[in-house]
């Protein structure tokens, strides 16, 4: 029940960002989700991309510098309290959210949070188990496209 997200280091500078984007448009790659993490010197860009593999691939024969993570993808209301409630449900369950993010989806009134934890097959399990619905791959491009 895990999605593969690739993170890129690159320079903090001006047209990183542009180079990793443009390796991506030119490969005919879509770019479905993002996140910044930045350093003075480095930022950490994940991405969610329509064809991860060949995405990574290439990435690295670009120069840059990857790492796939698998990471979890739930539906939640986008209504206030969508979050809290499956943030406690972690919490309670002594699992800690490494990092986040969060994007609409064409589906009215619903977003797909995407996150890490040190144990992502139990966060599902506990997810689950709290009536979250956890997507695989399959229905996060579905939520995306369809």
């Amino acid at each position: 029940m895990s999605l593969q997200q690739l993170s890129v280091f690159v320079e903090n500078r001006p047209g990183s960002l542009v180079s990793v984007l443009k390796t991506l448009a030119d490969a005919q790659i879509d770019l479905n989700g993002l996140s910044v993490a930045d350093t003075t010197e480095f930022g950490v860009l994940r991405l969610i991309l329509s064809d991860p593999a060949k995405g990574e691939e290439v990435l690295q024969e670009a120069g840059f510098i990857v790492k796939a993570t698998d990471v979890l993808a739930i539906d939640v209301n986008d209504t206030p309290g969508g979050l809290f409630q499956t943030a406690d449900m972690l919490a309670f369950h002594g699992l800690n959210i490494e990092y986040m993010y969060a994007f609409g989806t064409k589906k009215e009134r619903h977003a797909m949070i995407i996150f890490k934890t040190e144990d992502n097959r139990k966060a599902a399990d506990v997810l689950k188990d709290g009536g979250v619905h956890v997507l695989d791959t399959q229905e996060v491009y579905e939520r995306l496209y369809s």
